[in-house]
């Protein structure tokens, strides 16, 4: 008996006047609403001081959720805090702002070097909503970053932003569900950020999607990124920070990127306009480069599509390591360049004495490509002196456009290795399928090339390989008969491919087929 009674005994003394529960302190504050600190979501009203009030109150109480409810924020710059959590719901959207820019975004910092990268590699505090060495910070929810005032370049003069996020030294950071329009030079951009988590966004902006350069630990994942002028995820390695760092432990999966005119993703009309303002094709794609000092390291991509853009673009052309990269189960319809560019270069832009990279042990698998540019095949070149080496491409299907010249297939491509990397930088390509040059230890196996239209050009050239193997490789052949030239060919073996005999060559000058 004495023993039941303790729990009524135990809430009749909560329930007195100075017991346990009187004494008992208020749980802090974990949710703050941007409204409470004075925003107002008419879209007219500046309501980024509110939402600084907010993360500050937060930050001061050690994080928590800084919340937007629905409504239109008319914002200048928006200062991140550590472990603060921004979230946006349904119907909120931020707006970058055009009024009187030179007081409500902050100016671009100085930086320790300009020299080496682009200038909107060098800055981030000129961002819509930026941090620097933060932790433990998030951006979520399924509301709305439209860019609507920001530079799509740097003008030192404007004192406007061009960046939507922009994150310098970060770890720990998460961006998840929400919307990114019209988000100027880079919707994101992530420099020096550790353990980042890029999920479920959906981006239609004008010039770069996601820049990720010198990060470690990286998951971008079930992203839409359409950007006509740019590039939609691009990986690169800068000299932002001052020192050359790799872009390495990067998985990029279940990801559509595309070159629909700019803000139709977001509409639902997928318009492909042949917008003026394009200067050579609408660009979106996936791409490393072309900032590559640091280079790139265990990276893996799946299950992706591109569609109306360019093609997949592994590059190195600074100094950096490109090596140990997985690409597998990739869709590509109405490519405008190269569905595959594998180029290691020596532009060079870093500091004097550093050596030229390397590019080499890369598998591309399961890749299916149709109605890809008549004007480009499928490029992995190196430079004299600096072949590409361990290539394996397997399990390749590839529809181009055809409409290739006799002029074309006789064309000798020059070298560029100081110049932009780029396809168009090449010229158009004397083959129609794979063009393969200054490369070490190349295996294609199952891999396929056709045409839509008469093509002139034989499917494929090697020029300056050592070890070449093709395994179960089938094209068409030109209007010419021809399906295969090689020169300055070591070590190339044939097998069950291209109805040619097995054939088997310790070196050849010139052979064609």
């Amino acid at each position: 008996m004495f023993f039941s009674l303790l729990p009524r005994l135990a809430l009749a003394a909560l329930l007195l006047p100075g017991g346990a529960a009187a004494q008992a302190p208020t749980p802090p504050v974990s949710v703050y609403n941007i409204r409470a600190y004075g925003a107002v979501g008419d879209g007219r009203a500046l309501d980024s001081g509110a939402i600084n009030k907010a993360i500050e109150a937060a930050a001061q109480a050690g994080g928590g959720q800084v919340y937007l409810p629905a409504g239109d924020y008319l914002s200048g710059a928006i200062r991140l805090k550590s472990n603060i959590s921004l979230y946006l719901e349904q119907g909120a959207t931020i707006i970058a702002t055009t009024d009187n820019p030179a007081a409500v975004y902050d100016q671009a910092e100085p930086s320790a070097n300009t020299t080496f990268q682009d200038s909107g590699h060098s800055h981030w505090h000129d961002g819509l909503i930026w941090g620097e060495n933060l932790h433990d910070v998030s951006i979520l929810g399924p509301g709305k970053i439209w860019g609507k005032g920001l530079l799509k370049d740097y003008a030192k003069d404007a004192k406007l932003a061009n960046k939507a996020i922009s994150l310098l030294r970060c770890r720990n950071v998460i961006i998840r569900d929400v919307t990114l329009q019209h988000g100027g030079w880079f919707a994101i951009l992530a420099t020096g950020v550790d353990n980042l988590t890029i999920d479920n966004l959906k981006i239609d902006t004008n010039r770069d999607g996601m820049d990720i350069d010198c990060c470690r630990n990286v998951r971008v994942s079930n992203c839409l990124v359409n950007s006509p002028y740019d590039d939609g995820i691009c990986l690169k390695s800068s000299f932002g920070l001052n020192e050359a760092r790799a872009t390495e432990n990067v998985t990029i999966t279940n990801c559509q990127v595309s070159g629909y005119d700019e803000g139709t993703l977001l509409d639902g009309t997928f318009r492909r306009t042949n917008n003026p303002e394009y200067t050579l094709h609408p660009t979106g794609r996936i791409k490393f480069g072309t900032e590559s000092n640091g280079g790139f390291k265990n990276i893996a991509i799946s299950n992706c599509v591109f569609d109306y853009c360019r093609g997949l673009a592994l590059e190195t052309v600074d100094g950096g390591l490109l090596e140990d990269v997985s690409i597998s189960n990739i869709t590509m319809r109405d490519v405008v360049n190269s569905p595959i560019f594998l180029y290691l270069g020596e532009r060079m832009r870093g500091p004097a004495g550093t050596p030229v990279g390397a590019l080499r042990r890369v598998s591309i698998s399961n890749l299916v490509v149709y109605n890809a540019d008549p004007e480009f095949a499928s490029i992995i070149t190196g430079v004299p002196g600096h072949p590409i080496e361990d290539v394996r491409l397997h399990n390749i299907r590839i529809y181009y456009r055809g409409g290739g010249t006799a002029a074309q297939a006789a064309r000798t491509v020059p070298e560029a290795g100081k110049s932009y990397p780029e396809p168009s930088m090449l010229g158009a390509i004397p083959a129609y399928g794979f063009y393969i040059r200054h490369v070490k230890d190349l295996k294609m196996s199952d891999v396929e090339v056709r045409y839509l239209s008469p093509e002139a050009r034989p499917a494929f050239v090697a020029d300056g390989v050592q070890g070449l193997t093709l395994r179960n490789v089938t094209a068409q052949k030109s209007a010419e008969g021809k399906v295969l030239t090689l020169k300055n060919v070591t070590d190339f073996q044939l097998r069950q491919s291209l109805d040619l005999p097995d054939t088997q060559l310790a070196k050849t000058a010139e052979k064609a087929w």
